[in-house]
């Protein structure tokens, strides 16, 4: 496909998403209905949508509109393109840019726009991040680096990078944690590697790595939001550690099982109904269903999706989480709560409500992780019964 071309396919998938589907599932869509495309080809036209969805607002001043095909001329317009190469009508691109279009926007000046957030998330940043919010907004506009994790149980981080090097990617050290690595160059080789296929190392953020490496210890771990089981493998690898791994969908899991094989990791799986048997735990960690903000730049559709109705309802599940979590504990446990958000209403408003609702509990460590160059925005406090 010619680069005009690939414009014209984002177009198309932006206009799947305006008519209600979800980023991933036109994508998916236009894949099916295009086998033409090479995987090179997919991979731009990924990149086209998704930084549209980082920057909505910003595109759509620069665009003059709101319709697809304006968001993408903003899009490409604020990145230096050029346009009328892009717009030709050959190959399958776009037809031309008119002559309205052609008219550039004067740089925007409202705060919003800047931030690329709606309205009313604004003053939740700034209530929680103070003068960190416009430059954690700004952050979340770019792409985010690729991390992986270091499988200590198969490798160290040294050799893990030499590894890597051998296949032509290219990753260095990450200071956040003792097992991270930032991705530099040959991203879209990574899951083709031996180093990934032999389970020497994993996909995973750099803050959720440092969130894991941060719990106390304890013999018997549960992670009790499992997900995919990312931190559950993480602290499989750990030596003298039974990890439990559950989630409440539990076709959430179902990869878990030969991510762990290739890890050489052993995660139980276990049902809500098996949960009380298993029981007591040393740790039990709560990555907790959240609105994704510190992870927008992966996830730029939530910032657009999330609603204040949504975010209050995520808060009463983040608190029946803690609470059917902590019932789950041995006497001198710890309770672990995690969140890839950035939000003081999802993280230490929710440690607040639950020391009220529990005297006799405290908290020995809270901890926030910013947007930034070695991870997403993460936070964890760790509670204990006094």
């Amino acid at each position: 496909m010619t680069p005009g071309a690939r414009v014209a396919a984002a177009i198309e998938v932006l206009h799947d998403m305006s008519d209600g589907l979800a980023a991933e599932q036109a994508l998916t869509r236009w894949a099916r209905r295009s086998r033409f495309a090479g995987s090179k080809d997919r991979a731009a036209i990924r990149d086209h949508v998704f930084d549209v969805l980082r920057c909505k607002r910003t595109a759509a001043h620069y665009g003059s509109g709101g319709t697809p095909r304006a968001l993408m001329i903003g899009i490409l317009r604020q990145q230096g393109a050029d346009l009328d190469a892009l717009f030709s009508a050959v190959g399958h691109a776009p037809q031309p840019i008119t002559e309205a279009e052609a008219k550039v926007p004067m740089p925007p000046e409202d705060e919003a726009t800047l931030w690329n957030l709606p309205d009313w998330l604004i003053p939740l940043f700034k209530q929680a991040l103070g003068d960190d919010a416009d430059k954690t907004a700004l952050a979340l506009q770019e792409r985010a680096p690729v991390f992986l994790r270091v499988n200590i149980a198969k490798s160290d981080r040294a050799a893990a990078i030499k590894h890597l090097a051998d296949e032509g990617i290219t990753a260095e050290a990450n200071p956040l944690c003792d097992t991270a690595l930032t991705v530099t160059e040959g991203t879209r080789k990574i899951r083709n590697s031996t180093a990934y296929a032999e389970g020497l190392v994993e996909l995973q953020d750099g803050a959720s790595q440092a969130v894991v490496a941060a719990l106390p210890a304890g013999a018997k771990i549960l992670d009790y939001c499992a997900g995919g089981g990312g931190k559950a493998l993480a602290v499989a690898a750990q030596p003298d550690r039974s990890v439990y791994a559950h989630d409440i969908d539990p076709r959430r899991m179902a990869d878990l099982t030969g991510r762990a094989e290739r890890a050489g990791a052993q995660v139980t799986q276990l049902t809500t109904e098996a949960l009380q048997a298993a029981a007591p735990f040393d740790v039990v960690l709560c990555d907790a269903p959240c609105s994704g903000s510190g992870a927008w730049r992966r996830a730029a559709e939530g910032k657009w999706t999330l609603t204040a109705a949504r975010l209050a309802e995520l808060t009463v599940i983040q608190d029946g989480i803690l609470d059917s979590a902590a019932a789950l504990l041995h006497e001198n446990g710890t309770l672990a709560y995690a969140t890839c958000s950035v939000l003081t209403a999802e993280n230490e408003d929710r440690v607040a409500a639950f020391l009220e609702r529990h005297p006799g509990w405290s908290c020995n460590l809270q901890q926030r992780y910013a947007v930034g160059p070695t991870g997403d925005g993460f936070f964890a406090a760790h509670l204990r019964r006094d």
